[in-house]
């Protein structure tokens, strides 16, 4: 009984060969972990891959990051609840509504009305989710083909394409250049485990190398996180010994302004087919059909937020970086994502570990994010090539290419004064709509010859 009940809350793993690597062109499955070792060093690279963007997007929206991290472990065991460990998925915090709420904090809004409106979306994407697990996962799949699930994949990757060009890489661009040449080097020289964790090895070299470089060279002037260039020290630990061991994180309620609402809600969109593209990434990695799993994991994704919304968190959602790891070591064993899980919720809740990581020179997240979001792009141009999808079909290529520019430029659209929408959930909608029109109206009109 008690075997029977692990296996069906998806946490009854068993051990892929002889647990030390996967065996020569396999790959270690969700329902699979190697050694409980092994998986540790796993679940640290998990943390690390979706630490900066986790700790970044909640400053950028003006909240509590320790928070972040604290929420992002409870969400992502959440999720791997609710989805049965079927889908393999970090959950951190979402960079989908940074846009938005920096609108409302323009408009006068405070956090507690941002993250009020953060908490309807939350709501309205879980009850979509509802309606997927019980009509069936084809509503998606009819609204979003291969040719489209591609897309979008292929946009939200490269849509992090300049978070990296214009925050992480101007920082120091030669640790960034010598991390991501470590993290190549090390997947492809190193063997076995070592090969798995190279991301988590350029990071540990890159901060090593970061240090040996103050210590060789000075300080560097370069532009900081938020571009005002400066002269300073690549490795600044001077937060550290002032932060706590153990501290709560900050919590408020939110409070709820239908103009904020108005102004968040269109994310929707964005989560329900960045939702829909990190399964179709995850089936295509894995080999398994996850129809059945799809509406689970858009509403575990919905419910996840509007619990951290609740208490002042931010919006989260399933995280690219996190697949960018499995697709560079093989290893979908949702063993790990507990491990990752659990971390992040000890040290959300040690100050002195956030001031650790945030001390993470900006160069060393360039070298390693480069490699990571390159690979989620690439996994859209994957599920098009598996499918055959023919691009000599203009109803294909058209709207597409519109779209995925839109979404990789960032281009905006105001709709109102007070109403903007843009990059990932504008791209979102010219691939849907563009492909579905077109398709309509291809099909009523008669064929040239």
């Amino acid at each position: 009984m008690r075997g029977g009940l692990r296996e069906r809350l998806g946490i009854g793993w068993t051990v892929h060969g002889d647990g030390r690597a996967p065996r020569p062109g396999t790959a270690v499955g969700p329902g699979e972990r190697l050694s409980w070792g092994r998986t540790a060093g796993l679940g640290a690279q998990h943390v690390v891959a979706m630490f900066g963007a986790t700790f970044v997007f909640p400053v950028l929206m003006g909240l509590d990051p320790n928070l972040a991290i604290m929420v992002s472990g409870v969400a992502t065991i959440l999720f791997l609840l609710i989805v049965r460990g079927k889908i393999p998925s970090y959950l951190g915090s979402s960079a989908s509504f940074v846009g938005a709420v920096s609108l409302i904090r323009a408009g006068g809004g405070d956090s507690s009305a941002v993250t009020g409106a953060i908490l309807v979306c939350a709501v309205v994407l879980a009850a979509v989710g509802l309606v997927v697990h019980f009509v069936g996962g084809h509503v998606v799949h009819r609204a979003l083909p291969p040719a489209v699930s591609g897309a979008v994949v292929m946009l939200i990757g490269f849509n992090l394409a300049p978070v990296v060009a214009e925050t992480y890489w101007p920082q120091d661009q030669w640790i960034a250049l010598i991390t991501m040449l470590v993290v190549l080097a090390g997947t492809v020289l190193l063997r076995g485990f070592w090969s798995r964790i190279a991301v988590f090895l350029g990071l540990v070299s890159g901060y090593l190398l970061s240090w040996l470089f103050d210590l060789a060279f000075g300080p560097i002037t370069a532009p900081d996180a938020n571009g005002e260039v400066g002269t300073r020290l690549r490795v600044d630990l001077s937060g550290v010994g002032e932060a706590a061991w153990f501290g709560l994180p900050e919590l408020h309620g939110p409070t709820f302004d239908a103009a904020a609402i108005l102004v968040v809600l269109p994310a929707v969109i964005a989560l329900i087919a960045e939702n829909t593209g990190h399964v179709k990434a995850v089936e295509e990695m894995t080999g398994t059909r996850l129809d059945g799993s799809l509406g689970r994991a858009i509403f575990a994704d919905g419910f996840a937020s509007a619990l951290s919304s609740s208490i002042g968190g931010p919006p989260t959602t399933t995280y690219a970086e996190n697949i960018g790891v499995m697709a560079a070591t093989r290893v979908y064993s949702t063993a790990a994502y507990w491990v990752a899980a659990v971390v992040a919720i000890v040290f959300g809740l040690c100050p002195k570990f956030g001031a650790v990581i945030a001390a993470t020179p900006g160069g060393v997240l360039g070298g390693i994010t480069v490699v990571l979001y390159g690979m989620i792009g690439l996994l859209g141009a994957r599920i098009w090539v598996e499918n055959r999808v023919e691009f000599g079909d203009p109803v294909n290529l058209l709207p597409l290419a519109a779209g995925i520019v839109i979404g990789i430029g960032g281009v905006s659209l105001d709709i109102a004064p007070r109403f903007s929408i843009g990059g990932i959930a504008l791209g979102t909608i010219v691939v849907v709509a563009g492909y579905h029109l077109l398709r309509f109206a291809a099909r009523r009109s008669p064929r040239r010859e």
